[in-house]
């Protein structure tokens, strides 16, 4: 009953039949093979960006430090929310790879930048100065920390305030697809439509061994990645095997079947915490995120039954008799046995 995180997943049996067909043969390294052609295409499609750049890492905190790297020079300042994971849990990888651009964290309930909040820092940081430096971009996470989503109605304003301080807008999709999956909206809707310059396009929370990809809708900084990516030692040599996840992962909306799967989880998860004495959830569930406050001896009860989850935030005290904030997080093989056998241990 592990609900600490959705990378503490396997990879989808779909995704792992890929990965072994794409071991056959012999094929062309660093991306000139069928495979990433093919991949590359169908996120053109799927996205309705015909000319849209698209490219592979492996890893989430590669996929936004150099997307920011490509809208920021060293004396930038990148703004995001306080809780954002370019923020929190990238170990200056951003800072490191614009070449000292600032972030500056913007605070917002539910872990959201509201338009007011935005420009209020925007204000409150002045004018691009030699002494100041230079306002450079947004970026924005969807779904969010807190398992909230963005609507396209929200991003558009966000959008218009930083197209107008001339700042470029990155979003983080390490878990895009489940923000997607409750929303009725294309996933064009979602970015370029709505003002989005580069889009973090996460699988491997949701499904797949390890593949992010980098949506670039302005093809001229595409070849500027290429040089920076392979310099960070992010391009990958055998990169059918990113290719052949993404491949699979797309194809029959398998990436918005397995998101949906997750969000059912953590919404019937959240229904149950509910019942129990003394629980109180606190943030509304969007996607595949649980936040919840707890009494004291329920966080032992889950501790001893062997229920994954965090402490939220990381810095609370559970050795003292007072309720806790928790999160849980439901993943695209998450059972609903293993939601059921939580909740009755809990109970």
């Amino acid at each position: 009953m592990n609900f600490a995180s959705d990378n503490a997943g396997g990879v989808h049996p779909r995704i792992m039949a890929a990965l072994a067909a794409a071991n056959e043969g012999h094929v062309t390294s660093y991306g000139g093979d069928a495979i990433t052609r093919a991949a590359q295409d169908r996120l053109r499609e799927l996205f309705d960006a015909p000319e849209a750049a698209v490219h592979f890492v492996a890893s989430g905190t590669a996929a936004n430090a150099l997307s920011l790297s490509l809208l920021s020079p060293g004396w930038g300042k990148v703004f995001c929310h306080a809780d954002a994971h370019v923020q929190t849990s990238e170990t200056g990888a951003p800072e490191f790879f614009t070449g000292g651009a600032k972030l500056v964290p913007i605070p917002g309930a539910g872990g959201k930048i509201t338009p007011e909040a935005l420009a209020e820092a925007l204000l409150a940081n002045g004018r691009d100065s030699v002494h100041a430096g230079r306002n450079a971009a947004l970026t924005l996470t969807n779904a969010t920390e807190w398992g909230t989503v963005y609507s396209p109605d929200e991003v558009e304003p966000l959008a218009a305030i930083a197209c107008d301080a001339g700042l470029g807008l990155h979003m983080d999709g390490a878990r895009f697809a489940n923000a997607l999956a409750g929303l009725d909206v294309a996933p064009a809707d979602l970015t370029w439509r709505a003002g989005v310059d580069i889009l973090s396009l996460g699988g491997t929370k949701n499904g797949c061994m390890g593949v992010e990809a980098v949506l670039i809708f302005d093809p001229a900084r595409s070849e500027e990645f290429e040089f920076r990516r392979k310099r960070a030692g992010a391009l990958v040599s055998k990169h059918r095997y990113l290719s052949a996840q993404i491949l699979a992962w797309l194809e029959g909306d398998l990436w918005l079947q397995l998101a949906r799967h997750a969000n059912a989880m953590a919404h019937e998860l959240a229904l149950g915490l509910a019942r129990l004495p003394g629980v109180r959830i606190d943030q509304r569930v969007e996607s595949n995120a649980v936040f919840a406050t707890i009494p004291s001896e329920l966080h032992r009860r889950a501790c001893e039954a062997g229920i994954g989850h965090h402490l939220w935030p990381h810095t609370q005290d559970a050795a003292e008799d007072e309720p806790v904030s928790i999160r849980l997080v439901c993943g695209w093989d998450t059972r609903i046995e293993d939601v059921t056998g939580a909740l009755q241990a809990l109970a």
